[in-house]
This record gives C-alpha cells, sequence and structure tokens, in this order.
C-alpha cells in the first residue's frame, strides 16, 4: 500500500512550499509549511507527508481530520478530499486516513508542478504581504516556502530545475523593488 501510495502521490517530503494547496489556508504573516491546525486540519497524528497528499492516523475513527478537509475552501486549482484507508500503518487503535491533492490542472513529468501554476499561486500568497512587510528576505530564507523541502539550491520535490530557478529569478526581482522593505541581510 505504501509503495502505491509514493507511485500515486509522489516521493515522501519534509515540507511543502506555503502556497501549495495543502498548506495554502494559512495565516499569511506566520506562513504554514506542513499540514496543521492552523491550516485547517483537525485530528492530525502520526502524519506522513507525500509531495501531493499525506497520510494521517489519527487514534479513533478519524471523522475529524475528514469533516476538518470537507470545510476547507473550495479551490479551482486543486481539490482536497480525505478517505480512510484500510490498512493499518500506525497502530491498531488509530485509523489511517489519507488527504488527496487532486490538482484540477496537469502537472509537469514525474508530478512536478509547472511554472504556470507555481507563479500565480505564489503571488497570491507572497504578493499581499507587501502591505505589512518591515524587511524583504532573500532567497536563501524563502527558498523552503517556495520551494518546498528537501530542496537543492534550485529545485525541489515539488519544482523542477528550470521552475525552481524561474522562480527564484521573479523572487529576487520582488525583493528589489522595496516594496517588502529593506533586504533583510
Amino acid at each position: 500500500m505504501l509503495l502505491d501510495l509514493v507511485d500515486e502521490l509522489g516521493p515522501v517530503v519534509d515540507a511543502y512550499p506555503s502556497w501549495h494547496p495543502l498548506v495554502t489556508h494559512h495565516d499569511s504573516r506566520t506562513p504554514v509549511t506542513t499540514p496543521t491546525d492552523r491550516c485547517g486540519y483537525q485530528g492530525l497524528d502520526h502524519t506522513i507527508c507525500f509531495a501531493n497528499g499525506f497520510v494521517t492516523c489519527p487514534y479513533g475513527d478519524g471523522q475529524e481530520v475528514i469533516d476538518s478537509v470537507a470545510t476547507l475552501p473550495h479551490s479551482s486549482i486543486a481539490e482536497i478530499t480525505a478517505e480512510r484507508l484500510d490498512v493499518t500503518f500506525y497502530n491498531e487503535a488509530a485509523t489511517s486516513i489519507l488527504v488527496r491533492c487532486n490538482w484540477q490542472r496537469p502537472l509537469e513529468a514525474g508530478g512536478l508542478i509547472p511554472l504556470a501554476l507555481a507563479v500565480p499561486l505564489i503571488l497570491e500568497k507572497e504578493l499581499p504581504c507587501w502591505r505589512w512587510s518591515e524587511v524583504a528576505e532573500t532567497w536563501e530564507t524563502m527558498r523552503p516556502y517556495l520551494i518546498g523541502r528537501p530542496h537543492g539550491s534550485r529545485s525541489s520535490l515539488f519544482v523542477s530545475q528550470e521552475t525552481g530557478q524561474a522562480i527564484k529569478k521573479l523572487w529576487n526581482a520582488l525583493i528589489y523593488t522595496g516594496m517588502f522593505g529593506p533586504i533583510k541581510v
């Protein structure tokens, strides 16, 4: 079952980009990169994240997780769904719940998010921050928020090297406008 999930949802990851549909429903002043109650999920326990979904294994029937997923805001970019799995991943008293990110637009080979999706999602999340930001964060600081973890210098398990490089150029162009304030060094 675990190998099937990796085939369907992509590799295991440490954290999502803050604009990924699985974590995007958070306060921009305190961004979230892993599924928690701060981005709309209730009842998570013993959670493993994949590039396009996660499995959580709360004690009990997991209905709290399923109900919280059902209340997430609708998106035309991706549908988030939850279902019980008939497999024990953690403990006999825990229920395995699969939360999927069903993208409504095509992904690149290997399930990577294309630039045409990543850029608008980043801009929707980051541009409003200019109203209250005091300093501009550099690429080095923002990289885990913009391309997820684990990551290299400009690619990750979410975006290709070309997409990551374009995101880096976009981010640098934004911070050098001064819109977020002076660059924090």
